[in-house]
C-alpha cells in the first residue's frame, strides 16, 4: 500500500507542476515538484527497508543452517 502512495504522490505532484506551469501559477508547480520529491523519496526509503529486510532474513536462514 505504502508503495502505490508514493506512486500517488509523484503522479499527483507532477500534475500539480504541470498545472502551476501552465497556469503561471508559481506556488502551485513549487508543491507539485515537492509533492513528487517527498514521494520518490519515501519510495527509495521502502526500497532500502525491503532491501534490508532481504539481507536480514537471509543471514537469518544462514545462522539456522549452521545450528542444525
Amino acid at each position: 500500500m505504502a508503495n502505490e502512495d508514493n506512486k500517488f504522490d509523484q503522479f499527483t505532484g507532477k500534475a500539480k507542476e504541470a498545472a502551476g506551469k501552465v497556469s503561471g501559477d508559481k506556488d502551485l508547480e513549487a508543491e507539485g515538484k515537492v509533492q513528487g520529491a517527498e514521494g520518490k523519496a519515501k519510495e527509495f526509503v521502502d526500497d532500502a527497508k525491503a532491501g534490508v529486510k532481504a539481507v536480514k532474513d537471509r543471514v537469518d536462514e544462514e545462522i539456522d543452517k549452521r545450528r542444525k
